[in-house]
C-alpha cells in the first residue's frame, strides 16, 4: 500500500485479459489449492486400488508424503500470520524503552482483549471507584498488558 509505483504495476497486470481478472492473493492461494485438490485425488486412488497391491502401497506413501506437505504449509500459514501479528502490534504499541523485542520467531499471540481496570485510590467514606480501559496481550512466553495513549 505505501508503494505507489507497484501498486499501478499490480493493478495493470491484474486488468490484463492474460490473468483472467484474478488478484494477486488468487494466485498466491491457488498452489495450495492445488495441493487439496490432489489430496482428494488420491483418496480416489486409494478407494480404487486393489488391497495389498503395489498400486496401492504407491498411492499410500504418496498420499502420506503429500499429507506431511500441507501440514507443514499449514504450519507455514499460521507461522506467518502469527508474525504478521506481531509485526501489526508492534506498530501500535509504544514502549517508553526499547528493551523489550516484541518480534521474535518463537514468540506468537495467544489471545488479547480489552479489560477495564478499577482504581481504589480514593480511602473516602463514598469509596468512588473509577475505571480504565487496559489491555491484555498474553504471548506463549510472556503477559503483556498495555493501557491507550492519552
Amino acid at each position: 500500500n505505501g508503494n505507489a509505483g507497484f501498486q499501478q504495476v499490480l493493478e495493470r497486470l491484474e486488468s490484463d485479459p492474460l490473468c483472467q481478472r484474478l488478484s494477486l492473493k488468487s494466485f498466491l492461494i491457488l498452489p495450495f489449492q492445488r495441493i487439496t485438490r490432489l489430496k482428494l485425488l488420491l483418496q480416489n486412488i486409494l478407494k480404487r486400488t486393489r488391497p495389498g497391491s503395489e498400486e496401492e502401497v504407491q498411492a499410500t506413501q504418496a498420499y502420506d508424503a503429500l499429507e506431511k506437505l500441507i501440514m507443514d504449509c499449514n504450519e507455514n500459514v499460521q507461522r506467518m500470520k502469527s508474525t504478521e501479528e506481531l509485526i501489526y502490534l508492534s506498530q501500535k504499541i509504544e514502549f517508553e524503552c526499547k528493551i523489550f523485542p516484541l518480534i521474535s520467531q518463537s514468540r506468537r499471540l495467544v489471545k488479547c482483549g480489552e479489560l477495564t481496570a478499577l482504581d481504589f485510590n480514593n480511602p473516602s467514606p463514598k469509596w468512588k471507584v473509577t475505571t480504565r480501559p487496559i489491555y491484555l496481550h498474553l504471548f506463549n512466553d510472556c503477559l503483556l498488558l498495555s493501557r491507550p495513549k492519552e
